[in-house]
């Protein structure tokens, strides 16, 4: 890995695990991922897929959601309709319907790519409802997060040139005045 890469890769798992941190994820649950490396590398979204900076980024990233024993859901890119990618583990978990679909760069984009080369069993789905996720890029994961999306900010606000939006979910208040609600 080039000095460069390495420091993509770092960025990558400093801020995954500082999100991951600041939204105290408990094993199993799902964190979503959506990047465009074209905007990591400094040009316009969609415009330059590169296999070796997604395969920097997710190893950053995969490293961190490895330590903290929750699920890297990979997003595609709008070639394959924003189709995500998996463990098959999680998929079952959470009951989600497979789809037969390979990411490549040029189709479903150079991040999901290497997840779906990189996972034990990968899969992908078309759906998930994750409990927090990381967009880098402005590659819009909102689509795949729980109902209730609250933005985190952390202090590592770009890998590469891209941007880094972050969010965590919570649960609906529901009910009115009246109710009463557990802290979350």
């Amino acid at each position: 890995m080039t000095e460069d890469m390495a420091i993509i890769s770092e960025e990558a798992y400093r801020a995954a695990k500082e999100l991951l941190e600041e939204v105290h994820m408990e094993p199993g649950q799902l964190f979503v991922v959506g990047c465009s490396t074209s905007e990591v590398g400094g040009a316009g979204i969609g415009t330059y897929s590169s296999p070796e900076l997604a395969e920097a980024v997710f190893g950053g990233i995969y490293q961190a959601t490895q330590e903290a024993g929750v699920f890297l859901v990979a997003q595609c890119c709008e070639h394959l309709n924003r189709a995500l990618i998996l463990e098959r583990e999680a998929a079952e978990k959470y009951g989600y319907e497979m789809v037969n679909v390979v990411p490549q760069p040029k189709a479903g984009g150079s991040f999901a790519t290497a997840a779906y080369k990189s996972l034990e069993q990968p899969v992908a789905v078309e759906h998930v409802k994750a409990h927090a996720g990381m967009d880098i890029g402005d590659t819009l994961i909102g689509m795949h997060l729980r109902d209730v999306a609250v933005p985190v900010r952390i202090r590592t606000a770009t890998i590469g040139d891209a941007h880094v939006v972050c969010a965590r979910t919570r649960l609906k208040y529901i009910g009115g005045e009246r109710a009463i609600y557990e802290e979350v």
